[in-house]
């Protein structure tokens, strides 16, 4: 189903409560609190609940002038990390601006281990499809010293979107 427009999206709009109630849909991938990206397409739960009024009372077109801006692009280098990582140490100082899975994630962590021992929650993948293209982009870019390791349990194909 296309959800670009409001002629399109409204015949589904039961299927749609369903889905959300269900918390299916939006997909997203990862597990909310764990890491912090832009453009989060999780529901809270007055967002759950407005849509399943808004089905109730018969599914009305809104205004237009609430509908929501284009996603930004993020300058950045692509860092592969190969088709399947265990872990991956990173040379220099790197700020971390997003991931990129490559592949159908059924359950992974992703988390970094700074030099100085300490651990940082990178993402949790839960459910995630390769045909959504997603790349998740951190709130706060996350500043890496030289020598921090990039692991994730299990292995998982993904890339980092980088800036050194």
């Amino acid at each position: 189903m296309s959800l670009l427009t409001y002629e399109e999206a409204r015949p589904w709009a039961k299927a749609i409560r369903d889905e959300v109630l269900a918390r299916r849909m939006p997909p997203w991938g990862a597990i909310k609190g764990y890491g912090s990206f832009t453009h989060d397409a999780s529901l809270t739960q007055d967002e759950i609940t407005r849509i399943a009024e808004w089905v109730e009372g018969g599914a009305p077109e809104g205004d237009p002038r609430y509908l929501p801006a284009a996603v930004p692009q993020i300058d950045s280098e692509t860092m592969p990390v190969g088709k399947r990582i265990r872990t991956t140490k990173l040379s220099g100082n790197t700020v971390l601006l997003g991931i990129h899975p490559l592949a159908d994630i059924g359950n992974a962590k992703v988390f970094a281990q700074r030099p100085d021992g300490s651990v940082e929650p990178l993402i949790w993948l839960h459910n995630y499809k390769s045909a959504w293209k997603r790349t998740f982009v951190f709130k706060s870019p996350v500043a890496l010293p030289d020598g921090t390791k990039i692991s994730a349990e299990p292995d998982t194909p993904i890339e980092l979107l980088i800036r050194r």
